[in-house]
């Protein structure tokens, strides 16, 4: 089986973009629900991503990057559709009917649809026992952490009504899955911000026959949407798509694509902590085990990659420079 090699790259930016996609995404939800309160859901996603899009490919202009490959723009358009248009729509979508916290639960199966999905790192991935159960473990966690507000979500009146945007998520999260994996195997030459851009900017269009079937354009007034939807917007454009995708989409480029996806663990941890901190919320005994069991899924997953990249790491021995120069000069 082929497998994919990663890319170098200093440990200290790996663990700013990790820092970025952990914290950053794990807040979008709560912004997403802002801003989805007052927006049209797909008119908001065309806005957030082709403004996005846009605002990076001016950038990649300003430095002289080059942005036009028929087949880099064919490819970076696949993956943009499956991460943004089709995934992240779909969680735009049924944030105007489920609370985040399901959302929240059924978005961090991801992690196990990456394993699945990566056909051509299955001996690697299948043969890693603390992989597989830093997978199982870290959705166990999540259970733990929703778990009391998944009961009282699952035992309303209402739950036939809830049962197909349930459905949607796992479809959004089996599409999320293929598009990074079809990222990563079919990296694009155009440097990082074009790339992005190009996905932005292509599924971002995709939202737009979506508003129509809608028919979001009817009766819509910007002038009317509050103040914190529009801040909301442009949490998500800046920091949402802009810094947290675009971290997103290098990491996949220089890590295992298992490891990236342990942000579908985190995010849930940092939502919680939010709350805590800004919200008022409190957490309970299990809640807070749900914690520590996600974090320690994420030690399980990465630990097998740490042992690689150690063992694999090659062992130098200096010579005293006098030796040298003595068998220089004999």
């Amino acid at each position: 089986m082929k497998t994919i090699n990663q890319q170098k790259a200093p440990a200290l930016l790996v663990l700013i973009a990790f820092a970025i996609v952990y914290i950053v995404w794990g807040s979008t939800f709560f912004f997403i629900r802002v801003a989805v309160h007052s927006f049209p859901p797909m008119l908001m996603g065309a806005f957030r991503f082709i403004t996005a899009g846009l605002l990076l490919m001016g950038w990649c202009l300003y430095r002289g990057d080059k942005i036009w490959n028929k087949k880099d723009i064919i490819n970076s358009g696949i993956s943009g559709i499956l991460l943004l248009f089709v995934a992240t729509g779909i969680v735009i979508w049924v944030e105007q009917t489920l609370p985040s916290a399901m959302v929240a639960i059924l978005v961090s199966a991801a992690p196990i649809w990456f394993v699945l999905l990566d056909r051509q790192n299955w001996s690697v991935n299948f043969r890693s026992k603390s992989t597989i159960a830093g997978l199982i473990i870290g959705f166990i966690g999540v259970i733990l952490l929703f778990g009391e507000q998944l009961e009282g979500i699952l035992s309303g009146s209402n739950i036939s009504q809830k049962i197909f945007p349930m459905f949607l998520l796992i479809i959004g999260s089996i599409s999320w899955s293929g598009g990074s994996l079809y990222a990563k195997h079919h990296p694009s030459r155009f440097p990082d911000a074009a790339n992005v851009a190009w996905q932005m900017i292509l599924a971002g269009l995709l939202f737009f026959p979506g508003s129509l079937m809608n028919h979001e354009f009817s009766g819509l007034r910007l002038s009317t949407i509050p103040a914190q939807a529009w801040l909301a917007l442009l949490y998500l454009i800046l920091f949402g798509s802009i810094a947290a995708y675009s971290a997103y989409v290098w990491l996949l480029k220089v890590r295992p694509a298992t490891q990236v996806s342990t942000y579908a663990y985190v995010n849930p941890v940092i939502a919680v902590i939010l709350g805590v901190i800004f919200a008022g919320e409190h957490i309970t005994i299990v809640q807070i085990g749900g914690l520590v069991v996600i974090l320690g899924s994420v030690l399980l997953i990465n630990l097998s990659k740490y042992r690689k990249q150690k063992k694999d790491e090659p062992t130098i021995i200096a010579e005293p420079k006098e030796k040298e120069l003595v068998e220089r000069t004999a």
